[in-house]
């Protein structure tokens, strides 16, 4: 001690291996909860923060370390089933079924609890939350500290929880003795938890284990409506269902809609935050990461395999505030299996923010804009760079593409001299013939003349998104074609274009779904 402030406490970090666990390890871990301190330890959900379950002092421990509120539960931890009848009463006769069916594993149930158990464990309910994981080193350590562990999640309470010995030490270090560090968890959420006081049995958490696989074992269960709801003002039965949790730093949004429409909402949300000069993040999946322009984009995992999305969840939230975003967007996920517990989780940690896809979606008429020219080598390429340059409210894809393109060509050196004098390139630029999949309901096509434009109409079918430049913007002024000409031919359509360009930029900021 010193100036009268307790030093640090330095808590010990142990690797240990599930295919060879070490004994010594695993003793001296059990000592440590045997005589009321607190040791982190991996489960196959999260990392769990472990304590004597039945010393009301070291739960009181727990909630200090976590920062937890004293009214949140804590679940108990058992390694065998035996163990249920000291710490439980009124067992009903359904859990024998579901014990044998998903014991070890992700699940917890609620029972009337007896004596034994303190209410400093149950946050002061009559009701005990237990569970018997599958990890071989809980179950080690849970019988090296005699048999009864409780264990909420390793993390500082309301923080994304914690799927590695590195999540814990980010929070915990100082706080806790020890650390046991058996590398990344296998599910990465919480247990389901099933509240077995009441008939039929009701699901107060989703987890891994889900209401389609409990039904095949017991018959009928019940779904806690609250678990897709607002926070409520009631005291929780389960851990973690009444406070905002597993939260990032950021403030987190869920964006709501068909998938399609939930990449268009969010790259537009990103677009508007780099405007602003603000750096964002967006959770995608393997099958939309692609689509993003806009922000730090992280890949949760695939939608043809949700385990993968549950077990990146935590991490990727953690990630974020590693970055130091200032607002994050969350694509939806289904509600069913494995994807109910997911977005019970993105829910928690959005505090309940959902924004509708829709709407946003709405608010833009045209997505991409393309700029058509014969050879696409000058004028249609230093249009679309002119536009890219502009200070859009809306983000659009600008192209440019060529009714003659045999090969692909470089833009004309007297273009790129040009723009090179605005402070603007097309190197890099290769040309590209125009196509029947350019002609989509939310492009805009703009040809650089009529008879382009007449080109365009008389060989394709829905061309009511084809203008010429001047048209768009009834404006008389025609677009020179500066081919074979001069430097200066070139400065005068660089001059030109740059004036259309600046109307095109007010007429797009100024659209919205309806019209102008």
């Amino acid at each position: 001690m010193k100036n009268g402030i307790m030093d640090p406490m330095k808590t010990i970090i142990k690797k240990i291996d599930v295919n060879q666990i070490d004994e010594t390890v695993i003793s001296e871990a059990g000592s440590i909860l045997k005589q009321g301190g607190l040791v982190a330890f991996p489960t196959e959900t999260v990392y769990g923060l472990g304590a004597n379950a039945l010393d009301e002092e070291a739960a009181k421990k727990t909630y200090a370390a976590k920062g937890r509120p004293s009214d949140n539960p804590l679940i108990v931890h058992i390694a065998d089933i035996q163990a249920l009848e000291e710490i439980a009463v009124n067992i009903p006769p359904e859990t024998e079924e579901l014990a044998f069916h998903f014991w070890p594993g992700p699940l917890t149930m609620i029972f009337e609890k007896s004596e034994k158990v303190p209410y400093g464990t149950t946050g002061g309910l009559d009701t005990v939350a237990v569970r018997m994981p599958s990890d071989l080193i809980a179950r080690e350590l849970i019988l090296a500290a005699g048999g009864f562990v409780s264990a909420p999640s390793a993390n500082t309470s309301g923080r994304p929880s914690p799927t590695t010995a590195e999540h814990v030490r980010e929070d915990l270090d100082g706080k806790i003795e020890m650390i046991l560090d058996g590398g990344s968890v296998d599910i990465g959420l919480e247990s389901t938890i099933l509240d077995m006081t009441v008939t039929p049995p009701m699901i107060l958490r989703p987890g891994a284990i889900t209401a389609d696989m409990l039904e095949k074992v017991i018959g009928p269960v019940s779904v806690d409506e609250t678990i897709l709801g607002s926070e409520s003002e009631q005291a929780p039965k389960a851990p973690g269902m009444k406070y905002r949790h597993y939260a990032p730093k950021a403030k987190l949004t869920i964006v709501e809609g068909t998938l399609r429409e939930e990449v268009l909402a969010i790259r537009q949300l990103a677009y508007a935050a780099f405007r602003e000069g603000k750096n964002v993040g967006i959770i995608a999946t393997n099958e939309t990461e692609k689509f993003y322009t806009h922000g730090l984009v992280k890949n949760i995992g695939t939608r043809e395999n949700e385990k993968t999305i549950a077990r990146n969840l935590y991490a990727v939230l953690r990630e974020f505030d590693e970055e130091e975003v200032e607002a994050i967007y969350s694509e939806s996920f289904a509600i069913q299996g494995i994807g109910n517990a997911i977005m019970n989780r993105l829910e928690k940690a959005a505090g309940h923010t959902r924004i509708a896809a829709a709407p946003i979606v709405e608010q833009q008429k045209y997505r991409r804009v393309i700029f058509l020219s014969n050879t696409d080598t000058s004028r249609g390429p230093m249009a679309a760079e002119l536009l890219k340059h502009q200070d859009l409210v809306q983000e659009y894809a600008i192209d440019s593409r060529g009714l003659i393109v045999l090969f692909p060509e470089p833009a004309n050196q007297k273009a790129e001299a040009i723009m090179k004098s605005g402070q603007m390139t097309l190197e890099g630029h290769s040309s590209v013939a125009f196509a029947e999949e350019d002609m989509q309901e939310d492009t805009l096509i703009l040809a650089m003349d009529e008879g382009q434009k007449s080109k365009v109409v008389s060989e394709y079918e829905n061309t009511k998104n084809v203008y010429t430049l001047n048209e768009f913007l009834e404006d008389d002024t025609q677009i020179p074609n500066p081919y074979g000409q001069p430097l200066t031919a070139y400065g005068e359509c660089y001059e030109i274009l740059m004036k259309l360009i600046e109307k095109l930029t007010n007429k797009l900021n100024a659209f919205t779904k309806g019209g102008e």
